[in-house]
């Protein structure tokens, strides 16, 4: 049946129809709505047999989280950015447990400075923990995603982060399709444990790995994680079957031709995660009429990372767009160091463009604007969309001018100005030679 709901309330029913055994929350926007609904559905008794555990801190959260997974139970939690951060310790501790807990992400930018709106820095700053982490672009995928997410956790014995644009998503309205209980349940069936604690047979979890066995449990974490493709696969094939429509994808390729096929030569891949790719397709639409042919590559899956799928969706291309909601600063976007690794020896030209950081919107105009840059070889190999040059130039304006080369003001190494930035060092030049030093993104 069909509703209007806003995402985070239909994200909430759809936790409730896995049978969660422990709801563990603590409130922090974009993600607070998700929790709240649960919090009600158990205190009314329409989740039944859920304990709902009010905690202190995210790091209490994911600790708690721990606890009733490594004791059998189905779990559920859900966070965003500095919250992410704070139980950082716990997340890599969870999945070094293998245990099958499920975490929403509303994917919200870090600070400082402050910032609440979207993008995705948070998860993708947890990319090597150990979980999975899959992306949703719509709220309808976000329901898929948390029903399918639960199966592919408990088969592998391993957590899943479900990340889902905060704001963009979670406070948005949109008609949807829940599964039904029944549905859900053909599924997903009571979750069993491949390891658990038992008061009856006590045993440690987590003891200390030494240099004699940490490298081999990393390798074996390694290897589960690639077997993980399959088990995704398969799992988001099942979920489709089952409830008789269109569901998440892994990966998702598409074109205004409506051919599900790698792009060609003569064609851009643009390659990118979330919301976005939904302004992505509209744009792409009305280009493709304008002779600037493109072929989108949605990525559901980001760890682990569809490398050989990505590849083989690139084709023969004639250059690859990735949109970058995160910023590895100092060295470019973190979509695009893993796309660039599966492109190794291809020989084909990829574009990085840092965009929407901090909820800026990504517009169709800019979008088409850099795709048709990218059409004409104009774009550089890391670019930032709509950079305010303005800000820029007032920006430096307030710093005060270093000190000529071979002297170090102050004490410390400091402009002694205002405690201004450090000073450069003595024959030290700048970097003339890597795009990322460019002012101009690269060109």
């Amino acid at each position: 049946m069909l509703e209007l709901l806003e995402g985070s309330q239909a994200v909430a029913k759809a936790v409730a129809l896995t049978r969660p055994d422990v709801v563990c929350a603590y409130p922090i926007s974009p993600q607070t709505h998700i929790v709240e609904a649960l919090s009600a559905m158990v205190r009314d008794g329409r989740l039944k047999n859920c304990e709902y555990i009010n905690v202190e801190s995210e790091f209490a959260a994911m600790s708690v989280s721990i606890g009733a997974s490594a004791a059998g139970g189905r779990v559920y939690t859900a966070t965003a950015s500095q919250g992410l951060l704070y139980m950082a310790e716990a997340v890599y501790n969870a999945a070094g447990l293998k245990l099958p807990i499920v975490m929403t992400v509303a994917n919200r930018a870090i600070g400082a400075p402050i910032n609440i709106w979207n993008d995705q820095s948070d998860s993708l700053s947890q990319r090597d923990s150990g979980w999975l982490q899959l992306f949703a672009v719509d709220n309808q995928e976000a329901i898929d995603l948390h029903v399918i997410a639960y199966k592919i956790a408990e088969e592998l014995s391993l957590p899943v982060m479900v990340c889902m644009d905060g704001f963009v998503l979670t406070h948005a309205s949109d008609v949807v399709e829940l599964p039904t209980r029944d549905q859900v349940d053909q599924f997903l069936p009571p979750i069993v444990p491949l390891e658990k604690l038992d008061l009856n047979n006590p045993r440690s979890m987590g003891m200390m790995a030494g240099p004699d066995v940490f490298t081999e449990t990393k390798y074996l974490a390694h290897q589960t994680m690639i077997q993980a493709h399959k088990v995704i696969a398969r799992a988001a094939g099942d979920f489709a079957r089952t409830v008789g429509r269109e569901a998440w994808r892994p990966v998702r390729v598409w074109g205004p031709d409506q051919e599900d096929r790698p792009a060609r030569q003569g064609e851009i891949a643009v390659i990118g995660m979330g919301s976005v790719m939904g302004t992505t397709q509209a744009t792409a639409i009305h280009l493709w009429e304008q002779g600037v042919k493109t072929r989108l590559i949605t990525l559901g899956s980001y760890r682990p990372f569809p490398a050989r799928t990505v590849r083989e969706a690139i084709g023969s291309a004639d250059r690859v767009v990735v949109l970058d909601r995160a910023l590895m600063v100092g060295v470019g976007g973190v979509l695009s160091a893993d796309v660039r690794r599966s492109m190794a020896r291809m020989g084909i030209p990829m574009h990085s463009v840092v965009a929407g950081l901090g909820g800026r919107s990504i517009t169709e105009r800019s979008l088409a604007k850099t795709l048709r840059q990218a059409r004409a070889g104009e774009l550089g190999e890391l670019e930032f969309m709509d950079l305010k040059q303005d800000l820029l130039s007032d920006a430096a304006a307030a710093v005060p001018a270093p000190p000529p080369v071979g002297r170090v003001a102050g004490s410390a190494g400091r402009a002694t100005a205002g405690g201004g930035a450090p000073a450069p060092l003595a024959n030290a030049p700048a970097d003339q030679g890597d795009p990322a030093a460019s002012g101009k993104g690269g060109r």
